[in-house]
C-alpha cells in the first residue's frame, strides 16, 4: 500500500465488489476517489480472492478481506471492522445496509435503479458521478512481477525456446459460462499447426480449482506449454497475462484482467449479455455462440473453427508479427 493513514486526510471507505471481474470493472473508484477527496486514506473492503488488486492501488492505506459467509456472516464481521471510524465517504458497490448504518458525512450507494442496460462501466461512472468514464485499471506491483516470473521463466527458457505468449484462461466458475475442456484441446492444435502461432507458447491461467478444464489445452500444447493454472495469486495472474502477447478466454474474471492490463483480449460467450459483459478496452473482441443481441444459445454451441478465426482476427489487428 502506497502510504499511512493520516488524521489530516480525508477518510473514505471503498465496498468493493465481491467477485474477480467485478472488482476490475470498479476499479476506476480508486482514482475518482483521489479526484474528489483529495489525499484521501482509502479503507477498502474486498474478497480475500481480490485483495492483492488493491495492494499497490494509489491512497489505499487498509484492506479488510472479507468472504461471504452464510445467513450475512461477512456483513457482520464488516460491521465490528469499520463501525468504530467516522468516515468522510463511504462508498457501496454491493447496495448493503452497511453504508446507511456508520458514521459518514456521504454515502454513495449502489442501487438496481442505477442499471439502465448499459455496459457496467457506464454504472459505476454513474454512481460515482463522474465527468468522464472510469476505465478499469490494474495496480501491477514489482513483487506480483517477480511472482509471475518465477512461474513462467523457468518454463519459457526450457523445451521450445521463448516464443510469444497466448494466454488462455479455459475456466469460468459461473455455470454456462466455460467453453468445454476438450475444444479448448483442440483450439491449441489448431493453432499449433497455423504459420501465424509458429513458434508460439501457450499458457493456461488460472485458479487452484482450474486445473481439470486447463489440462487438456496444456497437454496438447506439450512442450510450447506454460503452465500458470493455481501458482499465484490474482495480481499475480494479471502479471502474467501482462507478459502475453495475446489473450484467449472465457466470460470470466480473468478475461476483465486481461483487457485491463492492455493485452489484446478475447472474450468467448454462450448465454450472457457480451454486449454488456464483453472485455472492455480498445484491444478487445467478443466471439458468443448467438451473435445476435438481445439473444442467446448455450456455450457448446461455440465451435472450434469460430474461436480459432476470432483468435486470428485477433492476431492480425492487434499483433500482425511484431513483438507486444
Amino acid at each position: 500500500m502506497s502510504q499511512s493513514p493520516s488524521r489530516a486526510n480525508p477518510r473514505v471507505l471503498f465496498i468493493s465488489p465481491n467477485r474477480i471481474g467485478d472488482s476490475v470493472i470498479a476499479m476506476g473508484i480508486v482514482r475518482e476517489i483521489g479526484r474528489q477527496w483529495p489525499g484521501a486514506d482509502i479503507t477498502v473492503v474486498t474478497s480475500g480472492m481480490a485483495s492483492s488488486f488493491y495492494r499497490a492501488a494509489p491512497q489505499v492505506v487498509k484492506i479488510i478481506p472479507i468472504n461471504k459467509e452464510k445467513r450475512g456472516g461477512h456483513w457482520i464481521k464488516l460491521w465490528k471492522a469499520v463501525r468504530g471510524q467516522s468516515w468522510d465517504a463511504v462508498i457501496d458497490t454491493r447496495g448493503s445496509l452497511t453504508a446507511y448504518l456508520l458514521k459518514a458525512k456521504k454515502r454513495i450507494v449502489y442501487t438496481r435503479k442505477l442499471e439502465t442496460g448499459e455496459p457496467k462501466v457506464a454504472v459505476i461512472t454513474r454512481l460515482m458521478s463522474a465527468p468522464h468514464s472510469l476505465e478499469p485499471e490494474l495496480f501491477i506491483d514489482e513483487r506480483a512481477r517477480a511472482e509471475a516470473a518465477a512461474v513462467i521463466d523457468p518454463q519459457l527458457h526450457s523445451g521450445a525456446g521463448e516464443g510469444p505468449i497466448l494466454a488462455l484462461a479455459p475456466i469460468a466458475h459461473q455455470k454456462g459460462k466455460s467453453w468445454p475442456a476438450d475444444r479448448w484441446a483442440a483450439l491449441v492444435a489448431k493453432l499449433k499447426a497455423e504459420p501465424r502461432f509458429d513458434g508460439w507458447r501457450f499458457m493456461p491461467v488460472g485458479g487452484p480449482g482450474d486445473h481439470p478444464p486447463a489440462a487438456p489445452a496444456l497437454a496438447e500444447a506439450g512442450d510450447r506449454g506454460i503452465d500458470c493454472v493455481g501458482k499465484t495469486d490474482i495480481i499475480a495472474s494479471a502479471a502474467a497475462i501482462d507478459r502475453a502477447a495475446l489473450f484467449v478466454g472465457n466470460d470470466s474474471g480473468l478475461m476483465h484482467v486481461s483487457a485491463a492490463t492492455g493485452t489484446p483480449t478475447l472474450g468467448l460467450f454462450g448465454p450472457t449479455e457480451w454486449w454488456l459483459y464483453g472485455p472492455r478496452g480498445p484491444k478487445t473482441a467478443t466471439v458468443a455462440s448467438n451473435n445476435t443481441r438481445g439473444q442467446f444459445a448455450p456455450i457448446e454451441d461455440l465451435s472450434v473453427e469460430a474461436v480459432f478465426d476470432a483468435t486470428i482476427k485477433l492476431y492480425d489487428t492487434y499483433y500482425a508479427g511484431a513483438a507486444k
